[in-house]
């Protein structure tokens, strides 16, 4: 189909498009009006019942956790306990009125959504799927939106809690020092009294901009796509989306309002911080700038700002803190915001769960192999599948995927991460603007850069590999050293090596929290274990003996083909593009 050329044949395009536009609209209206109730009810009474099913394990759990805290001193121990049920109540308040008002939310616009969706191109039986789509997908999205609460509520929080337990004071320590807690209160209600109407009046005033500016972008985005009002299911979507800006115009405003209070607040924080109520009062100055040039870079106006920044830390860097809510700067704003720099390349539409996706993927691909060739036996299936959990399938094959990740980037000269695919690359120019790329991105490519230099040689890529996966199984791990035909390494060197398998076995867990994870996890464990009995089946069916597992571990590390496997997407492998869904070039 050729786009239409000249004016009358793009308003006979978009005359046509109206009806066509009206009735989807119509229709998915009507499938969220039918179903938002119900979808309402089962993600509020889940999560509720979640809640206030845990609510005596959480508290109970949690003054434990802090007073065996060995990082918290004897105060700090004492008013973070006093503090606990305040956190219980806001806890009980926020979690089940967001969760009543997310499935709200979630059961009226994904009906609509997938009604636009049915149209696109490929689809067959577009028609039925207009009436279908949307409705049965949505109860069980519901369902699953629960299943991973849950999981938050249970795995991540123990798991949270374990390392605050166990974590050792070596490190960091952490006391109050009462004598600033005074001025810091002083400070931070002062913060909250001078930003938040400030902050407000500032969103109210940029929200005219923002409506008429996202307005134009989505307009000129609905024409200029191959044609005007080409793109069967793009069309559609944008239009709603360009009907919905208002809301987001709306939602941008109330998030501002709700993140001033934060954002004045932290002046308490750097007060206490600096030792000084003067610096904490220069932060509340500074706040008020820091938003108004945040927000000006978010919606493309002239840099700077007409308010004062007044230094705030004892350096002469005014470096950008980390501050609660939606308005954190990332470290590239702790310098001005060059325009030119910021689009050079395209942006990649990544949401940030489908990295999780691509992960396991990964791992998928990887375990496979690894069940084949006898590293992952049964023992481990059972252990990841009980309450015990498998350091090799939990945290192990995970952290190896992402190694082979991080050494496929190195090899490629990629600045950044290079996915699966071999051709989407996640660096910090091109990632989307989600503070969720910065917590996953940025430890990786600091971890990454840290590989590199090191210039690891293939020997001790493959020590790394087997640091990394039997990080938890200490026999396995020393068996397999100790039959490896590599030669061997030098004390220091391990040492080198021992601290990269550690740092990335930290990250591995700091992802592990992530919702979803869990989820994934318990398919990936489901797929290993029918391998495992598909393998176990072959065996029985034959004459063939199974190897000794450490023997297996070192000679399938010591194989150049293996990690040409794990590092390549040979023909006999599934594409990793499937856990990757839509990633395009914008």
């Amino acid at each position: 189909m050729e786009p239409p050329t000249g004016i009358l044949a793009s308003l006979w395009q978009f005359i046509l498009f109206i009806p066509y536009f009206t009735g989807l609209l119509l229709l998915g209206v009507i499938k969220g009006i039918v179903f938002c109730p119900v979808i309402c009810l089962i993600v509020a009474i889940g999560n509720s019942a979640i809640i206030l099913g845990l609510l005596p394990v959480h508290a109970i759990w949690t003054l434990y956790s802090i007073a065996s805290a060995k990082q918290l001193g004897p105060i700090l121990k004492i008013f973070l306990c006093l503090c606990v049920p305040l956190g219980v109540i806001l806890w009980l308040v926020v979690s089940i009125v967001g969760s009543i008002l997310g499935g709200a939310i979630y059961g009226f616009l994904s009906p609509i959504f997938a009604t636009f969706d049915a149209v696109g191109e490929g689809k067959s039986n577009p028609f039925f799927h207009c009436f279908y789509d949307g409705t049965w997908s949505t109860v069980q999205g519901s369902f699953t939106v629960v299943c991973d609460f849950k999981d938050v509520c249970f795995h991540s929080y123990f798991s949270f809690m374990d390392d605050l337990r166990t974590s050792s004071a070596d490190r960091h320590y952490y006391e109050i020092r009462l004598l600033q807690i005074p001025g810091a209160v002083i400070v931070a209600v002062l913060g909250i009294i001078v930003d938040f109407p400030v902050i407000s009046l500032l969103a109210l005033c940029k929200s005219p901009y923002m409506l008429f500016k996202g307005w134009h972008r989505l307009f000129h985005d609905l024409i200029g796509r191959e044609g005007p009002f080409l793109e069967t299911m793009c069309v559609p979507i944008a239009g709603l989306v360009i009907l919905l800006w208002p809301l987001a115009v709306v939602g941008a405003v109330l998030g501002s309002v709700v993140s001033s209070v934060f954002l004045g607040a932290y002046g308490g924080v750097v007060s206490y911080q600096e030792s000084s109520f003067f610096f904490g009062l220069c932060y509340v100055v500074a706040s008020v700038s820091i938003y108004d040039e945040y927000s000006n870079d978010v919606l493309d106006m002239p840099e700077g700002s007409c308010f004062p920044r007044p230094i705030y830390r004892r350096n002469e860097v005014v470096a950008s803190t980390a501050i609660s809510g939606g308005l954190s700067r990332p470290n590239s704003f702790k310098t001005t915001p060059s325009r030119g720099g910021s689009n050079k390349g395209p942006m990649i539409d990544l949401k940030p769960l489908d990295l999780l996706e691509a992960l396991f993927v990964e791992c998928r691909r990887h375990g496979e192999i690894m069940v084949t060739k006898g590293i992952i036996n049964s023992k481990d299936i059972e252990e990841a599948k009980s309450s015990k959990g498998s350091q090799v399938i939990s945290f192990g094959l995970p952290a190896y995927s992402l190694l082979q990740e991080l050494l496929r980037s190195i090899k490629s000269n990629s600045t950044g991460l290079l996915l699966g695919d071999g051709v989407t690359e996640i660096t910090t120019r091109n990632r989307p603007k989600d503070a969720f790329f910065d917590w996953f991105l940025n430890p990786f490519l600091i971890l990454k850069d840290q590989i590199e230099a090191a210039n690891l040689s293939e020997e001790e890529e493959e020590y790394l590999g087997k640091l990394v996966l039997l990080f938890g199984d200490s026999e396995r791990l020393k068996s397999s050293i100790v039959e490896s035909e590599s030669p061997p390494l030098t004390e220091l060197r391990k040492g080198e090596l021992d601290a990269f398998a550690r740092r990335l076995q930290g990250l591995t867990k700091s992802v592990s929290r992530y919702p979803t994870f869990r989820r994934h996890f318990v398919e990936l464990v489901k797929k290993l274990s029918n391998d495992l009995d598909n393998k176990h089946n072959r065996f029985e069916g034959g004459s063939r003996s199974v190897p000794r597992p450490g023997k297996t571990v070192s000679r399938i590390f010591s194989q150049k083909s293996f990690k040409k496997k794990t590092s390549s997407n040979g023909s006999d492998q599934d594409s990793p593009n499937r856990g990757l869904r839509d990633i395009d070039i914008v």
